[in-house]
């Protein structure tokens, strides 16, 4: 968006105004009417995602396909000693952007795939973006043709890759085979380590990635699904030992998983249908469910709170904990805030209802569902709010 020609102290006092509209038009709440929607998708460029694995949960990624994950972490430690920092979460960032963990195709229990995962035929035709030929180096026995390579298998190897360094039998049939799922996930996590590279260090992790495809907006893309993977609940929320208002809150909106987001949505009877649009563009016009803000104005009813509707406005309920105390400080049933400027509560985007062990009940974005969340998986912690 191009600043009106004003002189430099207006201009500059104008952008800083704008900043704040954008701030308060993407709170997860009825948005401002009108001319702010297109202000509203300019800060929606401000997302850290476009895409939504679930939040921070592993809802997307197949059983199957988790275990290999799981299971390669535990192995190379074998397979390369000198290798630290390797988690499944790692090696489910790479199989998420190389093939969306197998999506559309069949996972036996041993682990194979099918039908087989191929690549474009890397014969410098531009289809698929490829402008190198390689040539053929397995006579079509991993990529189906002898006319030159493709990529196989849920992690992308080129075949000349799996058979001179990366291939390995994790499920113990003898076979180094691309396309099963343990051999896979444990070849990748070979290619990753490298000759024992530290993975807990950021450098050597995004050099480890860079690797394995030399491009920064790959690296950029693997390492925030690694993040979000990493944000996931390491188990379930145990609420044995809350009781009383605390407990009616988070039983209310505990109730709701699985009910659809909706910009807008939900009031203190329930899901509602939701109005348009949201920062990203998503009218919730069609879709009866809550916003983040609509499930804990709801949540809250059932205890015989009233909530303001907006998560702004709903960091003025109550005895406000700073960010600067932590999560720590958070007890169930408490709000949980994010703004883009932490400490400037006129910029929360988004509230959740923190659940304990570091989770919290989340209405996440457009396209996700009431469900729980790691506190750690939306970015710009802003501290929560006691109202109970």
């Amino acid at each position: 968006m191009r600043l009106p020609s004003l002189p430099r102290r207006r201009r500059a006092k104008w952008a800083v105004l704008l900043t704040l509209v954008l701030f308060t038009a993407v709170c997860c709440a009825a948005p401002l009417a009108g001319t702010l929607n297109a202000l509203a998708a300019l800060a929606a460029t401000r997302s850290t995602t476009n895409t939504d694995p679930g939040g921070g949960t592993i809802a997307d990624i197949p059983p199957r396909m988790l275990q290999a994950y799981q299971k390669a972490a535990s192995l190379i430690e074998h397979e390369v000693p000198g290798c630290q920092g390797l988690d499944w979460a790692v090696l489910a960032g790479i199989a998420k952007i190389e093939s969306n963990h197998a999506a559309g195709h069949s996972i036996a229990a041993n682990g194979d795939i099918t039908p087989r995962i191929y690549g474009v035929l890397l014969n410098g035709s531009g289809v698929g973006g490829n402008t190198t030929t390689v040539a053929d180096s397995d006579h079509g026995r991993w990529d189906g043709t002898a006319q030159g390579e493709r990529a196989v298998g849920p992690f992308q190897f080129l075949p000349s890759t799996w058979d001179d360094s990366a291939g390995r039998d994790a499920n113990g049939d003898s076979v180094k085979d691309p396309h099963n799922a343990d051999d896979a996930a444990l070849g990748a996590a070979v290619y990753l380590c490298g000759n024992g590279r530290d993975l807990k260090d950021p450098a050597q992790l995004r050099s480890a990635i860079l690797q394995y495809n030399h491009s920064g907006t790959y690296a950029d893309e693997v390492l925030g699904w690694i993040h979000q993977y990493r944000a996931a609940p390491k188990s379930s929320t145990d609420l044995s030992q809350v009781t009383g208002t605390a407990r009616t809150v988070l039983d209310a909106a505990l109730s709701q998983r699985g009910v659809p987001y909706s910009w807008g949505g939900g009031d203190a009877s329930g899901p509602t249908t939701g109005i348009c649009c949201s920062p990203s563009g998503k009218s919730g016009a069609s879709i009866t469910g809550f916003d983040c803000s609509g499930l804990t104005l709801y949540a809250y009813a059932k205890a015989g709170v009233r909530l303001p509707r907006t998560a702004a406005e709903q960091a003025g309920a109550g005895r406000r904990i700073p960010a600067s105390q932590g999560q720590s400080a958070l007890a169930p049933g408490d709000l949980v805030f994010y703004a883009y400027a932490p400490g400037r509560d006129s910029t929360i985007y988004h509230v959740g209802i923190y659940a304990g062990n570091g989770q919290m009940v989340n209405a996440p974005r457009p396209g996700a569902s009431v469900r729980l969340d790691a506190v750690d998986a939306m970015s710009g912690f802003a501290g929560g709010a006691r109202l109970l």
